[in-house]
């Protein structure tokens, strides 16, 4: 059985830059065991799993360790694809049916346009675990659905971590949410990074689902309900978040960098 296979860089605008992800296009069901055993071997931070559902797509996304409620930049992934092979016809919305209930992604210009539930932070107290391996001391310190969330007082602490990956790996969260205030002057209204060694992602380069906590916690902060996020990562990536009630609206492009075929025993 031979399946199309995609590898595709998110919130970016060139390639070997953003978040790679690999895009599986299937036209039956396949195992799940073996799903986890191809994103073990495409060895990204997710790999997608797309197959047709009436008008829509069933969605699945797994790291090369677990299968993942939700994600931002394999979803982005998946919708460029779509929309490349034509897939889904132009100016029909790509939509998705997922763990996280439907999603839908549709062009905007050059960019893709991604609607998800917001997951807003709420406090929470520090885990000493996560304090030390991040050696940060946060001035807000909180946890959403899936991950702890952290503010730190400037754009160079978040640059500058350097996480105790064994440390951080006991954290029994699906990841952690760094982030801050960008210095005065730049482009973005806030930088962060985000860790999740206990799904086999050390540092995810940049990370679409928490900046579904990300654009509630600045639109707060900062009074705007328009944003833009930088995730500080060594490949790095810009997000575009609009905060709409209890749905945030993440915008990037994509860029294809590998078509092929992946190849199963019959």
């Amino acid at each position: 059985m031979a399946l199309p296979l995609y590898l595709v860089d998110a919130f970016t605008d060139r390639p070997f830059a953003g978040n790679p992800a690999g895009v599986c296009l299937l036209a039956e069901p396949i195992p799940d065991a073996v799903m986890q055993d191809v994103a073990m071997e495409m060895h990204q931070a997710e790999t997608a799993f797309l197959l047709p559902e009436g008008e829509a797509w069933r969605l699945r996304w797994f790291t090369p360790e677990v299968e993942v409620d939700l994600c931002g930049h394999a979803t982005l992934a998946s919708a460029h694809v779509l929309f490349e092979t034509g897939l889904v016809p132009p100016g029909t919305p790509a939509r998705f049916h997922t763990k996280s209930g439907l999603l839908t992604a549709e062009h905007e210009g050059t960019s893709i346009v991604l609607d998800f539930p917001a997951t807003p932070a709420e406090p929470f107290p520090p885990l000493p675990d996560a304090l030390r391996s991040l050696a940060i001391a946060p001035v807000f310190s909180g946890k959403t659905r899936f991950d702890l969330f952290y503010e730190v007082a400037t754009e160079a602490e978040v640059r500058a971590l350097k996480p105790d990956y064994g440390v951080l790996d006991q954290v029994p969260y699906r990841g952690v949410i760094v982030t801050a205030r960008s210095a005065a002057g730049s482009p973005n209204d806030f930088v962060s990074r985000f860790f999740a060694p206990c799904c086999g992602v050390p540092e995810d380069p940049v990370t679409g689902s928490a900046h579904c906590a990300l654009g509630p916690y600045w639109q707060g902060k900062l009074g705007k309900d328009d944003l833009v996020g930088y995730q500080a990562s060594p490949r790095g990536g810009t997000v575009r978040v609009a905060c709409r009630g209890e749905r945030v609206r993440l915008a990037g492009s994509a860029v294809t960098v590998v078509r092929g075929e992946l190849v199963l025993p019959a």
